[in-house]
């Protein structure tokens, strides 16, 4: 035997003699099942398992409570309370306006034929609105260029040229109109886009603004355009600058929910991990086994030997079952009749209760039941175990797993490796 594993069971030993109370321990009832099939007799203090509080290996809660108690609860990841991010205001240079709600102004028909003498009419119209702007008199101006539109529709450059006095007149969604309508009929009108421009610039629209001009002066380049640019462009970048720091944050915020939520899936699945882990070991407990010591091939297996040994003779079974089972048993089951000499069904002879001769022989050699995989194998085997359990509780059950064939042969061979008959 291995003395590590004796030295345990002796400690074992002297723990329930000190407290027998946790005999009454619910994992070890296969324990205490078994010295009661011997005909012992549990103390009475055993029945009050969990009154003393004062050891720390007496507890009240069940198995069940135990492993819901004492279940790994996942790690909690509190919300960071970052609350929703404001954006602060940009500091932006130049003025706005707020934009003009007017009725759209009266637009010509491009579908219409000009004639040459519309075209004249309109000509005249037009100088009428530039004497009347250059007078400051830009109401007068813009019913004079209005006229100009209506007998000649298709001219960009009468759009466009409305389109600069509505921006004198700080009404740029008017002449964003105009500045449309120009640019529909010559999609290359640098007047269609710097008057475009300004007016989106004038409402703030600071990027659609600089795409404009710059359309403009790559078209025709002015100064006037150039001046606008100087103003509009660190605007851009300003707003540029304040996206990306913002988009970086809100990322940032991003990544950081995300870390938490793969942390808490991570802990959560781990508390899982240890809870299987636990119900599984509980379970493993709980299997049939046997006791300290080492039985091959069973957790825990029977200390030093099992007291007595199966009778003599098993019926039906050449031989008898000799000297009991490995381990050195003594010679004699308590609460049985001794061995049965003889090994045939019905041979009564025996000793008186608690002695029989018999005892395992001397000259067992172990390594034929460690180094026989059938042999491993079957204590491996529930129901083999369950059946050899059965005929420790009572050597007379061994007639009922006879018939049995998964057992009888595990059970003739195991005596063959006793020394028994061939």
């Amino acid at each position: 035997m291995d003395v590590a594993k004796l030295d345990q069971l002796k400690q074992f030993i002297d723990l329930c003699k000190s407290d027998p109370s946790i005999l009454a321990d619910p994992s070890l009832s296969f324990f205490t099942d078994y010295i009661q099939s011997l005909g012992a007799k549990l103390p009475h203090s055993a029945d009050k398992y969990g009154e003393s509080k004062s050891k720390s290996y007496v507890v009240e809660e069940s198995d069940e409570d135990m492993e819901e108690t004492n279940e790994p609860q996942p790690q909690t990841f509190d919300e960071e309370d970052e609350g929703e991010i404001i954006e602060s205001d940009v500091e932006l240079e130049g003025e706005t306006v707020e934009g003009d709600n007017d009725p759209p102004q009266k637009m010509g028909d491009p579908s219409v034929e000009v004639t040459e003498e519309d075209r004249d009419a309109s000509q005249e119209a037009k100088a009428k609105g530039m004497e009347a702007l250059s007078e400051g008199k830009l109401e007068e101006a813009i019913e004079h260029l209005t006229q100009a539109i209506l007998l000649n529709p298709t001219s960009a450059i009468m759009y466009g040229t409305r389109a600069s006095v509505y921006i004198k007149m700080k009404k740029p969604n008017a002449a964003i109109r105009d500045a449309d309508a120009a640019l529909k009929i010559n999609p290359d009108s640098a007047k269609g886009y710097k008057t475009r421009g300004m007016a989106r610039a004038m409402l703030g629209h600071w990027a659609e603004a600089a795409k404009d001009l710059h359309l403009a002066s790559t078209i025709d380049y002015d100064e006037e355009i150039s001046a606008v640019l100087k103003k509009v462009e660190p605007n851009v970048h300003k707003i540029e600058e304040h996206r990306r720091k913002y988009d970086k944050l809100r990322k940032e915020r991003e990544d950081r929910k995300i870390e938490r939520e793969r942390q808490r899936r991570k802990a959560q699945a781990q508390a899982e991990y240890e809870k299987a882990k636990k119900q599984e070991q509980s379970s493993s407990s709980r299997r049939p086994g046997g006791m300290p010591g080492g039985f091959p091939g069973m957790p825990g297996g029977f200390p030093s030997g099992m007291p007595g040994g199966f009778p003599g003779g098993m019926p039906e079974m050449p031989g008898g079952f000799p000297g009991g089972m490995p381990g050195g048993y003594p010679g004699g089951m308590p609460g049985f009749p001794g061995g049965m000499p003889g090994g045939f069904p019905g041979s009564t002879p025996g000793g008186s209760p608690g002695s029989t001769p018999g005892g395992m022989p001397g000259n067992i050699d172990y390594s034929k039941i460690l180094n026989d995989p059938e042999l491993m194998a079957a204590f491996k085997d529930p129901e083999v175990m369950a059946a050899l359990q059965d005929v420790m509780k009572d050597p007379a059950n061994l007639a009922k797993h006879q018939s049995n064939p998964k057992v009888a042969p595990i059970i003739a061979k195991m005596m063959n490796k006793f020394g028994g008959p061939k």
